[in-house]
């Protein structure tokens, strides 16, 4: 199976699953004095049709051998949505591949393309969320990402950490978790990524909304989602957000914002006007 980091990843995540699931919705009586929150070890090793002792071991990061089989039976029993599905089997290492090398260097034609599609917002990441290249759009939606320190230019870092972000963004905490479970979904795939690693340390001493959240072990893939901003200066803005993976730059993804109605629209040649004043 998968190295010790990835283990114990997958034991919490087990656990946190677990721990969610009542017994009614596995059809189990609950019964009285029950202690457990959620399914007990014994109860998903018989819903799961293996022993207690091998379901014990797996939740206790023991080095066995976990079938494809095993792992579909978990995530039935765990009531898994698919993206928690994909994330069981990536941290049992059974069908994830190895992320590539990133490039943190867009290269001249991606940057261009990046530059091309004002007055739309655009920008690329890396990963880990680091913001690696933007336009002018953008840095007027959110503020210039050149005002953060370089190694501070990172969106969820700043999403939990910038009190300007907070206020923009209209509906903060749903978007701020969204965010987050994407990025604890990538943060599992590149255990050992001082990258990962240091900025989870961080925003889990500094944010508490982040700490929490994080210890659920909630996970999410990238949807097409609609966000909204309360702008200073454009007022109401509502994007559709698109992410691309670039293919020429392993691991960079490319966000594109569309204006999802009429009024965002007419307001877009404006916004590449905010992004000096604003920080």
């Amino acid at each position: 199976m998968a190295d010790l980091e990835h283990r114990r990843a997958l034991a919490l995540f087990l656990r946190s699953r677990r721990e969610r699931v009542t017994p009614d919705q596995a059809g189990i009586p609950a019964g009285p004095r029950r202690r457990t929150p959620g399914l007990r070890r014994e109860e998903v090793a018989q819903l799961s049709g293996v022993s207690v002792t091998w379901y014990t071991w797996l939740e206790q990061a023991r080095d066995i051998t976990v079938s494809r089989q095993v792992l579909h039976s978990l995530a039935r029993v765990l009531l898994l949505s698919p993206a928690e599905a994909r994330h069981l089997f990536a941290l049992a290492g059974e069908g994830a591949p190895v992320p590539p090398a990133v490039r943190r260097e867009p290269g001249p034609a991606l940057q261009r393309l990046v530059d091309a599609l004002d007055p739309h917002p655009a920008y690329l990441v890396a990963p880990n969320w680091d913001l690696v290249a933007w336009n002018r759009a953008e840095a007027g939606l959110i503020g210039d990402p050149a005002r953060w320190p370089e190694g501070e230019r990172n969106l969820v870092r700043q999403v939990f950490l910038d009190p300007g972000l907070r206020e923009l963004l209209v509906d903060w905490p749903g978007q701020a978790r969204a965010l987050l479970e994407q990025y604890r979904a990538e943060a599992d795939r590149h255990l050992g990524d001082v990258s990962f690693g240091a900025l989870t340390e961080e925003l889990c001493a500094r944010s508490e909304e982040f700490r929490c959240w994080w210890d659920t072990h909630d996970v999410a893939e990238f949807r097409s989602a609609r966000r909204e901003f309360a702008h200073p200066g454009a007022g109401r803005l509502v994007f559709d957000y698109l992410k691309l993976a670039a293919v020429d730059a392993p691991g960079l993804s490319l966000i594109a914002c569309m204006p999802a109605d009429e009024e965002t629209a007419a307001r877009l040649p404006e916004l590449a006007g905010y992004a000096a004043g604003r920080g």
